[in-house]
């Protein structure tokens, strides 16, 4: 989802009244961003709350080229990385993950050998559907186990856009939050559901309800569940005593818009580029009883924050032998404090741009090769800013280009080199680019290699399914990452 995708950012249609109520009741981010324009990296550093150059969510296989967790890939999340719901297991939490992993499909990366104690949803993304000779349709897990296939078991229907996914992961997320309350265990839920990725999907009763057309209905029913959890916290009498946060892993993907994509408001361009649009996310606080009601800020947040900010609030300390990103946001939600500190914006193995403040500052500039344009991919449609949206890698590293996100958020207008006010922002910018360099340990990269033997041919349950399927010779390579 984009950050104009909400009726509490101006989109519109107005078709979010929950996460807008949700917003009204607690505490809505401005300036929160994720840590990669992608899913896989902006997942893996949500969990990690390291960024995807340490953790190993990054390939080396070209420069600054995004890379994520499709069916052939043969990394994932590394064991050496310490995951928070294995960190909040030392408090006693339960944890589950309901909806899309992507940190790996190999049994090694599976969740629930992370510190998830259970999970109901899928290693991969909804792609297909696929003819299993090829290429296996996605596996379903609940657990350890695969439950079935997208597609065969769990339809969704590429014509009309029905699926009941969302349905599915609604009522797995109230069941486990009442079975929790009713054994007083404290717990983590990590609800990632996926309906707003193309293909875009909504259930029967939201189909041809929004303004929007089919993405505006997954938004809708992604809404209305929002509201029946907050609702069932309420109900059950635990809302005062359990914190909420809603986000997104990367921006409004551009490329499938209009029909299958969202909006990212005033910002440029959208997912896979490290301007504005791709980065930039919705994001709410709600703990009724804690976070005053109608609060905005203007802290500059990030999905890494999540990591130490949930350790904070189970008593937890972070672990003080690796360098960790995210910092502690609970001075910023419940006594309105503005922590100084810069957000990074990684495109894979390189360090596009830095903000700090009200300033920002590229030095490399690229949305996607002519190539790649020319087969009508674009991550900018309709938003061409000369020297700016650049179709090959320009570096600026000795002569940044700055903008001043208060006055253009859109990233339109950069400031002259020659003004004073250049000079001053870039002298500092520059200044916290080279202390992060100078200790930046970049971890072994996890998405170099890809192989069809690796693809869900046989995970673990099919055999009880009868959905086993053959695996080709290994035949490892280096995965194209093109973007």
């Amino acid at each position: 989802m984009g950050w104009g995708d909400l009726g509490a950012l101006g989109e519109p249609s107005k078709e979010t009244p929950n996460l807008d109520q949700m917003a009204a009741e607690g505490m809505l981010f401005l300036d929160f961003y994720t840590a990669n324009p992608l899913c896989s990296p902006s997942r893996a550093a949500l969990l990690t709350g390291r960024l995807p150059v340490r953790n190993g969510f990054y390939t080396t296989n070209g420069h600054a080229r995004n890379a994520y967790t499709p069916q052939d890939i043969v990394g994932g999340i590394p064991d050496s990385e310490l995951l928070l719901p294995e960190l909040l297991k030392k408090a006693g939490y339960i944890n589950k993950i309901i909806g899309k992993w992507h940190l790996g499909h190999r049994p090694q990366f599976h969740p629930l050998r992370h510190g998830f104690d259970e999970w109901f949803g899928s290693p991969n993304c909804h792609f297909g559907p696929y003819d299993n000779r090829e290429r296996p349709n996605i596996p379903v897990y609940r657990d350890w186990e695969m439950v079935g296939r997208y597609y065969e078991d769990f339809k969704i229907d590429l014509k009309t856009g029905e699926a009941n996914l969302t349905q599915l992961y609604l009522q797995e997320a109230l069941d486990f939050i009442s079975k929790q309350q009713a054994s007083q265990q404290p717990f983590f839920l990590y609800w990632a559901i996926d309906a707003t990725h193309a293909p875009v999907y909504a259930s029967k009763q939201f189909l041809g309800t929004s303004q929007r057309g089919l993405y505006g209905d997954a938004v809708r029913e992604i809404d209305d569940s929002i509201g029946k959890i907050l609702n069932h916290l309420q109900r059950l009498g635990i809302s005062e005593n359990t914190f909420v946060f809603f986000t997104s892993d990367n921006g409004a993907a551009l490329i499938s818009a209009p029909k299958q994509g969202g909006s990212n408001g005033p910002f440029l361009c959208g997912k896979q580029t490290t301007f504005e649009g791709g980065m930039r996310e919705p994001a709410i606080a709600w703990w009724p009883g804690h976070i005053p009601a109608g609060r905005v800020s203007h802290q500059l947040g990030n999905v890494m924050d999540l990591f130490s900010t949930s350790l904070s609030l189970a008593g937890l300390q972070p672990p003080s032998d690796r360098q960790i990103d995210g910092i502690d946001l609970l001075p910023v939600i419940l006594q309105g404090k503005l922590i100084d500190r810069p957000i990074f914006y990684y495109r894979g193995n390189e360090l596009m741009a830095v903000r700090a403040g009200l300033y920002k500052a590229h030095y490399w500039t690229w949305s996607n090769s002519w190539e790649e344009h020319g087969k009508g991919i674009d991550f900018c449609p309709g938003q061409s800013v000369s020297g700016v949206t650049t179709h090959t890698q320009e570096e600026h590293t000795y002569l940044p280009l700055l903008f001043h996100l208060g006055r253009d958020p859109g990233e339109k207008f950069p400031l002259s080199f020659a003004s004073e006010e250049y000079q001053r922002a870039v002298e500092r910018l520059s200044g916290l680019v080279q202390q992060h360099k100078a200790t930046l340990v970049p971890g072994q990269p996890q998405l170099n290699m890809c192989d069809q033997a690796v693809m869900n041919w046989s995970p673990p349950g099919c055999e009880k399914l009868g959905k086993c399927l053959k695996a080709p010779e290994s035949d490892p390579k280096k995965c194209p990452w093109p973007h």
